[in-house]
Order: structure tokens, then sequence, then C-alpha cells
């Protein structure tokens, strides 16, 4: 998910999910989407013309009025708002002009954002010519779409990445170590950094959700310069609440996205839940080295770690290179092992190998195992080379790519594991047919 925020926002039936939901069926860029709430899709991750941005979406706003979950929209809209690096004001052009829509835009006028004003359903050329009446907000000229007819889109992405910020330069390059501390809500992860830097820098509470940005804290360990992110808890889908803890998730995607190596902590008096899993998958589909922390270890009566490893492990399949670490933050107990697990997986993550060496294990393995094949086809691996660090990534020139299947791919990343290690960190395998760039 880009750190780049783009926010829908606007009065109720406007359209902001019909909008961001053809932004995405319509594959106009769609790199991924990302669970929110139990309804309509909430945020996609977005790429347009190798620009990349996240798209969300935000409940209707009803100006002036005080239900409860009224205010709640409203705390979340303003959430959005101060988070996104540029805001889309969606209006309805078949409604007009309407006193909720000037609520909406003198609140939008006190923000140093750029705003773009979006006349939706123009559905035809009559209702595109109405959309003049919007000059009326204050917000410059109206864009035109129809978000039910795929209408207006090209131009509407062009006007949003030409107001985009320019890209960060890459943290990588710093050379700092970058951990990220990750889970569900209520599972020790302040505590574990304030035990870790060995004095309070985050606040420390017992209430689920007490972290709502991610905390940086830098430090020194044993002569190196690290960089601990405590996060937001993450919720899984169904659970996420709207307003500021809401978006304390996509603050917490940030921080495993910014990462080397994310700490993956989990409580040892409620092992394994699905919340757990779900976090373990962000870190997965980030590509970031990862450990499997079992907080709160002091409430387990019978530490048989053996027992232990084995049902995390059953847990963790996906994440068989994941080293499991049981401590006790409150107390101290096992937080040692910590710092130096994490220089080990970032050590491993920018390991860099002879290609000679890597070959020479690959056709070792090719050696040892039969080969995939489709009909009479069978695959032929030509060379192979090591082309990136953080992750280590490999890329397989073959005769067909098509041949190759999940088995045999998993086959050849443990051999490279046997033969060169990798623990903590996953590993990313790229094939390419013959004469393929």
């Amino acid at each position: 998910m880009s750190k780049t925020l783009v926010a829908i926002v606007g009065r109720q039936n406007v359209g902001k999910s019909t909008l961001l939901n053809r932004v995405a069926g319509k594959r106009l860029a769609i790199v991924e989407d990302l669970p929110g709430t139990t309804r309509d899709r909430v945020f996609a991750g977005v790429s347009w013309r190798g620009f990349e941005f996240t798209l969300i979406d935000t409940g209707g706003l009803e100006p002036g009025a005080q239900s409860v979950m009224a205010m709640d929209v409203k705390e979340q809209v303003e959430a959005a708002i101060d988070e996104a690096d540029v805001i889309i004001f969606l209006v309805d052009v078949k409604s007009g002009v309407i006193p909720s829509d000037f609520e909406v835009s003198d609140m939008l006028r006190r923000v140093s954002k750029p705003v773009i004003l979006v006349a939706n359903k123009a559905d035809n050329p009559r209702l595109e010519t109405a959309a003049v009446e919007f000059y009326e907000l204050g917000l410059g000229e109206p864009m035109v779409v129809s978000a039910h007819h795929g209408l207006g889109f090209p131009e509407l992405l062009d006007r949003v990445v030409s107001l985009l910020p320019p890209a960060p330069p890459a943290e990588a390059e710093s050379g700092i170590l970058k951990i990220a501390i990750a889970g569900r809500p209520n599972v020790g992860k302040s505590m574990l950094l304030n035990a870790l830097v060995g004095e309070k820098r985050a606040i420390v509470h017992e209430v689920p959700g007490t972290t709502r940005d991610a905390v940086d804290t830098l430090f020194e360990f044993d002569g190196h310069e690290m960089l601990l992110i405590d996060t937001a808890g993450i919720r899984r889908r169904g659970r996420l609440g709207r307003g500021i803890e809401f978006y304390s998730v996509i603050r917490s995607l940030r921080a495993i996205d910014r990462a080397d190596v994310v700490l993956l902590v989990m409580d040892a008096s409620e092992l394994v839940t699905a919340q757990d899993m779900h976090v373990a998958g962000y870190i997965q589909q980030a590509v970031k080295g990862v450990v499997l922390v079992v907080n709160k270890w002091d409430l387990v009566t019978e530490k048989n770690q053996d027992e232990w490893n084995t049902a995390i492990r059953g847990q963790f399949k996906f994440m068989a290179y994941a080293p499991v670490l049981y401590l006790s933050a409150k107390f101290g107990q096992g937080v040692a092992q910590i710092l130096p697990q994490a220089s080990q997986i970032y050590q491993e993550r920018m390991k860099r190998l002879p290609t000679a060496q890597v070959n020479n294990v690959i056709q070792q393995a090719v050696a040892g195992h039969n080969l995939p094949r489709i009909g009479r086809k069978r695959l032929k691996i030509l060379y192979v080379t090591q082309t990136e660090v953080s992750p280590p990534t490999f890329v397989f020139f073959v005769n067909d790519a098509k041949i190759i299947h999940f088995s045999y791919q998993r086959y050849l990343e443990n051999k490279l594991r046997e033969a060169f290690g990798f623990a903590g960190t996953p590993i990313r395998l790229t094939f390419k047919s013959r004469g393929e760039s």
C-alpha cells in the first residue's frame, strides 16, 4: 500500500463507494484491495501512469446531525482529511447544489490540502452542462464524471497524480535497521518498546487502542543505530471502528511497509487468534523480515516450549522461516533476545550471493528432483541470478515459466534456504521465459 493517500469525501448518496469501486473494478490500475469495514471496500492501492497512491472511501457527511452514528462518521472523515495528501470532494450533479454541499466545502477550504471538486452522476450531456452550478462552492472548476458508467476517469486520475506530493527518498538508503512492532490491540506492543529502549518512550495503558499513531524511537544498540516503530493494534476485517481507530490501521500498515523487520507480538494467554494470522498476512504480503513474539509468557503455567513451537508452527506454516521468541515485556524476561535476533534477520535480508554459487545449488536441486512438465514439454532452468536484496530476490531464466507450479517453486526455495540460510526473511523467486526481458 502506497504511503500517499487520496480521500473521497462528500455528503451521503453522492456515489463515493461507487467511485472507488469503479477505479478498482475496472482495473484502471488496481494494485491490491485491502480489507476495511464489513461492507464496501474502503481503501484500495492504485497505480496510474507510474504513480502510486491509496484511495480511501469515507462515510457520508451529515452536517449538523447529532446522532452517535453521524458523529462517528464525521470523526472518520475528519481523520481522513487530516491523513490525506489530496482530497476528492464528490457532489451529485443530479441533485444540484444543496446546503450540505456548502457546509462540506466550507470545511475543506479551511484545510491546506489540494481539493478536487468532482461532479458525479453526469450520465448525459445535459447533466454535464448542469455541473457548472457547482462553481458556487468556491473550489474551482468541477470535474465531471459518471462513476456508474465509468466516464471521465482517465482525466480525474490524471488530475489526482498531478497534485500528489513528490515521493520521499527511499529510507532503505539510510542504513538504519527499522523494526516495526505490530499486532492486534492490547498484546503489549508499547510496553515492549519501553522494555527494548530501557525508558518510557510510549504511553502504556491497559485499554486497547491507546497508540493511535506510529511512534518512531531512534536509539543505539551494540554500536548501531536502530529505529523502532510502535504501531496501533490491527484489528481483523469486520472489527474496524470508524474515526481515528479506523485510520490507525492505515498507519500500522504504513509502519509495516517502512520496516525491514517486523515483531509480530501475540498474547500467550490467547494464542493463536484470527487477528494474529491477519496481521501475519499483511507482513507476508509486504515481504518483510519477521519475528514471532509470544508476549505475556509470565502468565503461562505449563512452559513446554517444544509443544508451543509445534502449535505455533502449525498455525504459521506459511512463515516457516520465522523465529519464535517467548518473553514478558512487563518483567523484562527474554527481551534481550529480540534486538540481536532482528539484527541477524536484517543481515540475512542484505545477503548477496555470487551467481556461480546460486547456480551450483540449483543445478544440484534439479538433479535431485523430477522436473515438472506440461504434456510433453519439460521445464528447463537455464540460469539463475540474485537481482536484489531486502528481500533477497532470485530470477530464474527458464524455457517456459508457465510450467512452474507452486510445489516446485517451494522445493527450489527450500533448497536455497538449506544452502544459504535466509532465516527470518521471505525470499522472492521470479521465473522468466527464454527471451523475456
